[in-house]
């Protein structure tokens, strides 16, 4: 199995070797790990499920970590807060996990924050995009392993300004839940600042999980807006695509869509040629940088034979988590002088550790928040797949485009200025 491979590029930063004490090393290492199984959101839990199984398997094949087998118990967001609150306890608690990763839901990231640190468990935030967590709080034992929303609505605008420099009205159609109306202020705030030209010609947020959106088509087709922004996911996005598609709304209107990776599987031809597609990080199946790695696409192969289709951002997400909570151990181990650590001292090593899952490296920064890099691109149909794949495929420096610690985004960003377009590093790819 490839992912053995990935295993061994984990980067555990090198400590100086302070006074070694040995904790009891155990017969396994257990985490708790919370998905939605269930529901809507079921799309991004259920291949993050599977390509957890196959991680942790081949861990255990390649030795654990530190000679320990690694297992996992698995929550369902899908039932619900409170449920998914009393199975957090339970598993910390009475089963005594190791660790939670937690969770993809940003309504659960909030609530499960403050009680990771009550219960002083290491949590591992995996999925969710808030960029509220770290902004508004400081945590000795929660850490995110990939980036947030503002460096994902940042480097849309981004490439947005970089392929369209001349666009000059917009619209939004977003869910009407918080990371619709949150995920708006980020993308907008950014437009505002580095293009303060453009005209928001429309705000549209139909209620989560409708079936219908020819209100809001029909009036796109008569604003006939330049660019329109959609950050919704699952379902409604697929519905709003396949609908604005037949009416033609992209023959006028180019669609930026942030999440848009994790739906163009599913959505076939329905999604046209040169539509804006972001993929919460740099995770692409067909990852320019990572096409000739053996280990990256035998991983690919294998878990679209496992499960039908091929691996989503959630699934890249879980393999950052699970490498970062390896090399945490790996790093703890090498600062206690090859001893095992124990639990303080693990959580201490998460800040400033950099690793690498299924794209480039990631670093926990001091205040917990993890540094990634963003790849969109614009959507190609061809005849190699029966759906859109990414073409003009470019990657923004995480480092850049990141709220800087002590920041709140949305100061950060009104205190940006144009150049700023010009000044981010990208590599730029032709597929």
């Amino acid at each position: 199995m490839n992912f053995k491979k990935l295993l061994q590029l984990a980067v555990p930063l090198v400590f100086a070797a302070t006074s070694a004490f040995a904790a009891e090393k155990p017969e396994k290492l257990h985490i708790g790990i919370t998905a939605f199984l269930s529901g809507p959101a079921a799309v991004f839990g259920v291949p993050a499920k599977a390509a957890a199984e196959m991680m942790i398997e081949d861990i255990n094949e390649a030795g654990g970590i530190g000679g320990v087998p690694l297992s996992a118990t698995f929550i369902d967001e899908g039932a619900g807060g409170e449920a998914l609150l009393a199975e957090y306890r339970r598993l910390v608690q009475d089963e005594g996990v190791d660790a939670m990763f937690a969770s993809i839901s940003s309504g659960n990231c909030n609530k499960i924050a403050p009680l990771a640190d009550d219960l002083k468990i290491l949590n591992i935030m995996w999925d969710c995009g808030t960029q509220r967590i770290f902004e508004e709080n400081d945590y000795r034992y929660v850490f995110r392993t990939q980036s947030n929303a503002t460096p994902e609505m940042l480097s849309a605008v981004l490439y947005l300004l970089k392929t369209k420099p001349d666009f000059k009205t917009i619209a939004v159609v977003n869910q009407d839940y918080s990371w619709g109306r949150d995920s708006w202020e980020i993308f907008s705030t950014a437009l505002k600042t580095l293009k303060p030209d453009v005209e928001v010609v429309a705000e549209f947020f139909p209620k989560f999980g409708s079936p219908d959106f020819s209100t809001e088509i029909s009036r796109l087709l008569a604003l006939r807006p330049d660019v329109i922004l959609s950050t919704s996911w699952g379902g409604d996005l697929d519905t709003f695509v396949r609908q604005a598609s037949q009416r033609g709304l992209t023959n006028n209107s180019t669609l930026v869509l942030p999440l848009a990776e994790s739906s163009l599987e599913r959505l076939g031809d329905a999604l046209p040629s040169g539509q804006i597609v972001g993929t919460r990080g740099d995770h692409y199946f067909l990852h320019p940088e990572k096409l000739s790695d053996p280990a990256f696409t035998g991983f690919v192969e294998e878990f679209k034979d496992a499960t039908g289709s091929y691996p989503i951002y959630p699934v890249y997400h879980m393999s950052q988590a699970l490498n970062a909570f390896k090399g945490a151990y790996e790093k703890a181990m090498e600062a206690n002088g090859g001893e095992w650590p124990d639990k303080e001292q693990v959580v201490d090593a998460m800040t400033g550790l950099t690793f690498v899952g299924l794209g480039r490296e990631v670093t926990i920064r001091e205040d917990g928040q993890g540094v990634e890099d963003q790849l969109l691109g614009t959507t190609v149909n061809s005849d190699d797949y029966d759906f859109a794949t990414l073409g003009q495929i470019m990657i923004f420096d995480g480092d850049q485009i990141t709220t800087p610690v002590g920041k709140v985004s949305a100061d950060w960003l009104k205190a940006l200025n144009p150049d700023f377009i010009d000044a981010v590093n990208v590599d730029t790819f032709e597929q």
